[in-house]
């Protein structure tokens, strides 16, 4: 029998952050978004970033001395009660962002403290 090859899922996003923004991004992706930190091997740690989990989502962001948010590049974060959702993220001060033009889905854009953009959908219900 022949071994199954081939792509199997997403391990995990990484995005970018500036050095010594640590602590915005777990304020942002612990108590906003509501993921939990998870630990990074010990040779990772030292270079500094938090990896963040939700169920099957892994979020890695990892420090760059260079860097530059990603604007337009995003992950795409499937939610549900996404209305719920948004108001939770608005009431940790964040700005959501509606967008209408991806037909059967509801979903809005938002920023991570370091300006990174993140989208957050859930399709209409069937």
């Amino acid at each position: 029998m022949t071994a199954r090859v081939g792509l199997a899922a997403v391990d995990h996003v990484q995005l970018a952050a500036p050095p010594g923004s640590e602590d915005a991004l777990r304020t942002f992706y612990a108590d906003a978004l509501g993921m939990a930190e998870l630990p990074k091997p010990p040779v990772l740690a030292a270079r500094g970033g938090c990896w963040f989990a939700a169920g099957p989502v892994r979020l890695h962001l990892g420090i760059e001395s260079d860097f530059h948010p990603a604007k337009k590049a995003h992950p795409g974060l499937r939610v549900t009660g996404i209305v719920a959702y948004s108001a939770r993220l608005e009431a940790h001060g964040v700005t959501t962002e509606w967008d209408d033009d991806l037909p059967g889905h509801r979903r809005f854009y938002a920023h991570d403290p370091v300006g990174n953009r993140l989208e957050f959908l859930e399709p209409d219900a069937l």
